[in-house]
């Protein structure tokens, strides 16, 4: 096997790893991942703000996790415990 080959192999491996380590990520609309937030006090949420994807946020719920994305902040519901991050990355 070429050192190119067997370079091309090692990244699509270590990619495979990185999507099952990320585990399930469900991609919805905002007003959709406010709902989750509402059916679940006291949420965890990572929010990112950045000049190319806007605001974007993460919260897990019943072992998925939920991503979404706004042009303008989110008003989130009292209680929702907020994680500043300087980016969120989320496997396309």
């Amino acid at each position: 096997m070429s050192a190119g080959a067997a370079a091309a192999l090692a990244a699509a491996a270590a990619a495979t790893e990185a999507i099952k380590a990320s585990g399930v990520i469900v991609h919805v609309k905002p007003d959709e991942f406010l709902g989750i937030l509402r059916r679940q006090p006291g949420s965890l949420v990572v929010h990112a703000t950045t000049w190319l994807f806007g605001n974007q946020y993460l919260t897990s719920y019943k072992g998925l996790a939920f991503f979404t994305k706004s042009p303008a902040p989110l008003d989130l519901p009292a209680g929702t415990e907020l994680v500043r991050a300087k980016s969120i990355w989320v496997p396309g």
